[in-house]
């Protein structure tokens, strides 16, 4: 009976390897959303670009579109945005959500780094990305062309997110 307590510890970390093991494989920026298949909250939130002008749920149906969250103050935005001016120039149609921000500091963002945004929502207060779920920018939805949600990704959007998850759901 002694010698079977010498295998506890072989035990224990046996148990601990495999919790990592499955801690690995996951994927750190799968976070689920409860909007899947549901539509855009509905909203009334000022146009950045034309800041008299308030954009609503139903002037985004038509098309499917990526409605990507970013902000001046967020770093991961910068390395990300690049690449949203290559989709952009592909056709992929994408509504910015400016999320927490000073309209002001957007435009000279814009201004400085040019512009892949079709329109431009303001949500200084975080309402709008309050109610999608928003954890932090940049976070990027793809809406398909009767206001539903189909995708959430948490993170900056890069050819590999692009072509490996986004585009295929885009495409449908």
């Amino acid at each position: 009976m002694n010698r079977l307590k010498l295998f506890i510890p072989l035990f224990i970390f046996a148990v601990l390897a495999a919790f990592l093991w499955k801690g690995l494989s996951l994927d750190p920026n799968y976070l689920p959303s409860a909007l899947i298949d549901k539509p855009v909250p509905a909203f009334e939130l000022p146009n950045l670009r034309e800041p008299d002008q308030l954009v609503k749920t139903e002037e985004l149906l038509g098309e499917p579109y990526l409605l990507n969250v970013w902000a001046t103050w967020c770093p991961s935005c910068r390395v990300e945005h690049p690449y949203l001016l290559q989709l952009a120039e592909q056709g992929v149609k994408i509504v910015g959500l400016n999320y927490k921000d000073e309209d002001e500091a957007a435009k000279e963002w814009l201004k400085h780094f040019k512009d892949p945004y079709s329109l431009i929502i303001a949500d200084r207060e975080g309402r709008l990305g309050l109610d999608l779920g928003v954890y932090g920018a940049p976070e990027t939805f793809i809406v398909d062309a009767q206001g539903i949600i189909r995708y959430k990704h948490v993170g900056v959007v890069d050819e590999r997110v692009w072509r490996s998850t986004l585009a295929p759901i885009y495409n449908k």
